[in-house]
């Protein structure tokens, strides 16, 4: 964050805060945090988590001198962050008192078929609002404490949802979120100003944007899911046979490199159109790879993206 602050960034649109959790020191406490009997013990795993997270936070914020910073609360699949090799298995086997086969049991029980349309983004929220809470308290203390040290500079956080498909959803991560924060605000004799709104990934949330803008404070199109979900591609696999789309003029270009113009910017278009009229304050971005290319740049500015 410092490097590109001293380039001259103007603000961070997308921290993704699961990059944090694969650190040495603080891995172990993620898995047990997973594979935790009950809510009391994945709570008890969680608040030893926060500190560290708030630390993170802190320092990025530090960084930003009060530009601003939009964190992503937690969004890939959990079983990216469970171990694979038999050594590390054992080890995490005795540290949470299971013996290797019921840890494996587990760790099975995890996995998915299709892990990025799974059990990942505000879905983990949703089922595990304590994770949610953790995040948020992360969050806004490390907002709090830079506030207190810097009071010239103009703090307002920014919390983003992922992969709200249904504003009902949104709605309900967004509350434990809201409450979340403004406890800690309030127990902290402070004013702080705070946004939350989502990521729009999926073509269902394009379709219903005039509905989740009307309690959202931002859209950032997350146009790498968006183009995945709306070709039906996995972006992983989809080399295996773009070459032979190329070779047959059905495609000039890789729609994960290249903004879809006609397919995936008509959606997004559509949020637009949708989303802005129903929340005039609405700020909407992009956090896909797409942000780099200098046609889909281009293309965004003329839909009427922030």
């Amino acid at each position: 964050a410092k490097v590109a602050f001293d380039f001259g960034a103007e603000g961070i649109g997308l921290c993704r805060t699961e990059h944090m959790f694969f650190e040495e020191d603080r891995i172990s406490l993620v898995r047990k945090m997973i594979l935790a009997a009950d809510t009391n013990e994945r709570v008890k795993f969680l608040e030893r988590l926060q500190p560290i997270q708030s630390d993170d936070f802190y320092k990025i914020f530090k960084a930003a001198e009060g530009k601003s910073v939009n964190i992503r609360l937690l969004d890939p699949p959990l079983h990216e962050f469970l171990p694979r090799d038999d050594k590390t298995i054992a080890i995490i086997a005795e540290e949470v008192g299971v013996t290797v086969d019921q840890l494996k049991a587990k760790i099975t029980s995890i996995a998915e078929f299709n892990p990025m349309m799974g059990h990942r983004g505000l879905r983990l929220a949703v089922t595990y609002p304590e994770i949610a809470v953790m995040q948020t308290k992360a969050v806004i203390r490390a907002a709090i404490n830079v506030q207190k040290k810097h009071p010239d500079w103009k703090m307002n956080p920014e919390i983003m949802i992922p992969l709200t498909s249904e504003v009902k959803e949104f709605n309900v991560v967004k509350k434990v979120v809201v409450e979340t924060a403004d406890e800690e605000i309030k127990k902290a004799g402070v004013n702080l100003a705070y946004q939350v709104g989502t990521m729009v990934e999926i073509p269902r949330a394009c379709l219903t944007a005039d509905e989740i803008a009307k309690n959202a404070d931002f859209f950032c199109f997350g146009t790498n899911d968006l183009t995945q979900m709306t070709f039906g591609f996995s972006r992983d696999d989809a080399g295996k046979f773009l070459n032979a789309y190329y070779d047959n003029k059905i495609f000039e270009s890789d729609p994960f490199a290249k903004l879809d113009q006609v397919g995936v910017g008509k959606l997004m278009k559509m949020a637009i159109d949708l989303g802005k009229p129903v929340n005039p304050h609405l700020h909407v971005g992009i956090c896909g790879e797409h942000g780099g290319d200098p046609s889909s740049v281009e293309f965004c500015h003329n839909i009427g993206l922030d």
